[in-house]
């Protein structure tokens, strides 16, 4: 059984099924092909797996990720790779007047939760490239989506120019462990549970071997601070959650 299923994964990786960690660096298209794809066959069970896998941890997070949203100024909001739109739904209940839009580049995804938010804006749209005008965004939310994208500091510097001055950034994320302890952790999660547990349930191990990939070779939560600050956003804060098995990070755009 473990032969076929490494023989399955290598196949999928050899089409071009399954998006290659190291492709991410190159920031080529053909990384955000394969991971649209791999959206796309895994959206069926995408919330259960994010419930299981997590131990039902992941609906705290999100909360959590939309109170930090609590000082930003009233006007349109933006889920930035809201995938089936589960923490729309927390910034719906949060933020209740002005615009509230989803947007992912999965359009699978986005039809598998377009009714839990009915007043939300859906939008198919790469996160490198939105479709929005400069500053017309007060709040940008991105839950487990920058990890996924070619080019991160290219998602980074979309968000600066779609915020309004004082607008928030706000990102819930797996970030690359840095202690001893919790990258043990990691590798433990990733090698195990993620593939087999995520595999077992919705027939795609290798989609989930690629997401626990994803998790080793993507920035520290250090790193991305530096890269905010870099990319002009001010006051970056950062919240571990969990043992800091995932974490916040808060940005603002200068006044």
């Amino acid at each position: 059984m473990t032969g076929a299923a490494v023989s399955t994964h290598e196949s999928e990786r050899g089409t071009g099924l399954l998006p290659e960690v190291a492709d991410r660096a190159a920031g080529g298209e053909g990384h955000a092909v394969a991971v649209r794809a791999m959206f796309e066959r895994i959206a069926p069970t995408y919330d259960l797996l994010n419930h299981v896998l997590s131990g039902g941890l992941d609906v705290a997070w999100r909360r959590r990720a939309v109170a930090a949203l609590a000082r930003a100024p009233v006007g349109p909001t933006l889920d930035l790779c809201a995938g089936t739109l589960d923490l729309t739904v927390f910034l719906d209940r949060a933020r209740p007047q002005g615009r509230l839009i989803a947007a992912d580049f999965s359009e699978a995804m986005l039809d598998r939760g377009r009714g839990k938010v009915p007043r939300a804006e859906v939008v198919v749209a790469d996160a490198q490239n939105l479709p929005f005008e400069e500053g017309e965004m007060a709040a940008v939310v991105c839950g487990f989506g920058v990890r996924n994208v070619a080019d991160p500091l290219s998602l980074i510097r979309e968000v600066r120019r779609v915020l309004a001055p004082g607008g928030v950034f706000v990102t819930l994320e797996f970030f690359r462990p840095e202690t001893i302890a919790m990258r043990a952790m990691h590798r433990a999660y990733a090698s195990l549970v993620l593939p087999i547990v995520g595999g077992a349930l919705s027939g795609e191990r290798g989609a989930y071997a690629y997401l626990a990939a994803s998790m080793k070779g993507f920035l520290s939560r250090r790193d991305y601070e530096k890269a905010l600050l870099g990319a002009g956003f001010a006051r970056v804060s950062a919240e571990n959650l969990t043992f800091g098995v995932a974490s916040i990070v808060r940005a603002e755009a200068p006044s």
